[in-house]
């Protein structure tokens, strides 16, 4: 089977790390826009760097950069002052920790706990919108970049304008990175638990830069349109370090959801390259107009099941096919991707199969097993899918015993159940939490979700996602689905249920039962439009829990 997923060979010691290509790529671009979001900021390549290390000089005279404190927090949606903090942390030697400002204040502080963060930088502007209580300091960089000295910025205006990219890097200290020095932790969005601080080197960042380096064919004038947070991996990959380490533009917004600021600035700089989510694609076919993207060629999308309604609806209207691919945040993130035709080195050969995620990109190698054996399956069956490759994390922050039982031999388990084709291209059947045994048959929430779906959709053709499927415990059949929906019009449970058995799609034990149908406003989702979990399930046990008392404290018939 190995001969099908192993992918082209990458070695670390042909790669630049991360910061050398952010020297390098603004260097080749001293005096042509590099960054620029929709605040009003738009950098050069040579403004960028410079203010980059000039915020390095602020940060290690104030004290944030100490020999005390090896991480620093970022609290910051995209932007180019994200990109400054990112970078100048980078520089200055330290790990950096972008925090999610969807997370609770109590949740925040204990990813800040974890990390043992005393500073944090953020600002002003951000905190306006979105205040927070925790005990870090909070540092603006607004206020940072007021500390500048005359000093300060002719030094750094002399080093990002006249001295080689290789003397800087020593000059920096980037010659002595190792491709096992951590670069920074991303915490899991805790969909299923608490959230994980995943621990990420600059080899691993170096790996993911280089897959899709090598997977698609980029132009001088490629300009990414960058509105993922930046506190999820395919953000932090996507739209922080990769325009760097592939020398394009990127623009930013704040909001993933701000259509019309979005599309003002997709046209105002001929945004190229859009990375989304599916939740966002839906967004913007629903609000935005059919020119709003008016020079987007490449659209790549992850974090959820991209449907295909939703990739042809995208297309029609916007002209352009999103290519979908696949990661998680442990593998940094890339494992797989499309590459549509127009994009690929090789248009000869097939890198693009529609309702699939794609072939592994360079230097990962992927493996389907049996959950209970480990033993491979053969191609084409349904197993839990492992990786293995550059791009695969260091392991999880303070969880020594976590990290070993997803690592073994080398290999992560991703948690998701999916087939590889004969061709090499990979297909996600759903995750390992998201399968239930009911009475010793494996049911998958995904298929149930779907048929309820089809139903829903014939009968009031929305395209919003209306149900989602958990399970609970049953003392009798080991498990029970719950299905938890959005307010319906012309219909119910029991109609649900009818005509799902009356079309003998799905086995009966796959049907729930119509007291298992919970109503709520809406479906929990994560920042970037997955199902939150978690949440789910503790909707499902809460009205067990209710019931069960209903039923403890009902008077018996007399």
């Amino acid at each position: 089977m190995d001969r099908f997923v192993k992918s082209v060979s990458f070695s670390l010691a042909n790669s630049m790390f991360p910061l050398q290509d952010f020297i390098r790529t603004c260097r080749s671009r001293l005096f042509r826009r590099q960054a620029a979001d929709s605040t009003g900021l738009d950098l050069s390549g040579g403004r960028l760097l410079a203010a980059a290390l000039v915020t390095r000089r602020v940060l290690m005279r104030s004290g944030i950069v100490n020999d005390k404190d090896v991480m620093i927090g970022v609290l910051l949606p995209p932007s180019v002052a994200a990109v400054l903090a990112n970078v100048s942390i980078g520089l200055a030697g330290k790990v950096v920790v972008n925090l999610n400002y969807t997370f609770t204040n109590e949740r925040i502080q204990k990813c800040l706990d974890e990390c043992a963060i005393t500073h944090v930088l953020t600002s002003r502007q951000f905190l306006k919108r979105r205040p927070y209580e925790v005990e870090p300091q909070l540092v603006c960089m607004e206020d940072l970049m007021q500390q500048a000295t005359w000093w300060d910025k002719s030094l750094s205006g002399l080093m990002a304008y006249c001295l080689p990219s290789t003397l800087l890097d020593r000059v920096l200290g980037l010659h002595c990175t190792s491709a096992n020095d951590l670069m920074a932790v991303l915490f899991t969005s805790g969909t299923t638990a608490d959230p994980k601080g995943v621990m990420l080197s600059h080899g691993n960042m170096a790996a993911s830069i280089d897959a899709i380096r090598q997977r698609y064919r980029v132009r001088p004038d490629d300009v990414v349109l960058g509105i993922l947070p930046i506190f999820h991996a395919f953000g932090f990959s996507a739209t922080l370090w990769l325009p760097f380490g592939l020398n394009m533009t990127a623009v930013y917004h704040f909001d993933p959801f701000g259509t019309k600021a979005i599309a003002k600035l997709a046209k105002k700089y001929l945004a190229t390259v859009l990375f989304a989510t599916p939740t966002f694609l839906k967004v913007y076919q629903r609000r935005c107009p059919a020119n709003a993207f008016p020079a987007l060629d490449l659209a790549i999308v992850g974090g959820e099941r991209l449907e295909p309604s939703t990739a042809n609806s995208f297309a029609e209207k916007f002209g352009v096919t999103p290519a979908e691919g696949y990661g998680t945040t442990e593998l940094s993130p890339w494992a797989s991707v499309n590459v549509p035709v127009h994009r690929s080195f090789a248009p000869s050969q097939l890198f693009d199969r529609k309702g699939t995620v794609g072939r592994p990109v360079a230097g990962v190698q992927i493996r389907m097993v049996d959950p209970e054996t480990r033993a491979e399956v053969p191609v084409g069956e349904q197993g839990l899918l492992l990786v293995r490759g550059a791009n695969v994390m260091l392991g999880y922050l303070n969880l020594p015993d976590k990290t070993a039982e997803e690592m073994l031999d080398g290999w992560y388990n991703t948690g998701d159940f999916a087939s590889v084709d004969e061709d090499g291209f990979v297909t996600i059947r759903g995750r390992q939490h998201r399968f239930s045994k009911i009475g010793g048959e494996i049911v998958p929430h995904a298929a149930v979700e779907e048929a309820i779906e089809e139903l829903l959709r014939t009968n009031n053709a929305n395209e919003e996602r209306q149900v989602a499927i958990t399970a609970i415990p049953d003392l009798n059949r080991g498990e029970r689905l719950v299905v938890v929906h959005t307010p319906w019009r012309n219909t119910s449970a029991a109609d649900i249920t009818r005509k799902l058995s009356e079309a003998n799609d799905l086995p009966a034990v796959w049907i729930p039962k119509p007291v298992d149908f919970i109503e709520v406003e809406t479906i929990p989702l994560t920042s970037l439009g997955k199902l939150d979990l978690g949440e789910l399930r503790r909707i499902a046990v809460q009205r067990d829990v209710d019931m069960n008392s209903i039923h403890i404290h009902a008077p018996e018939n007399s």
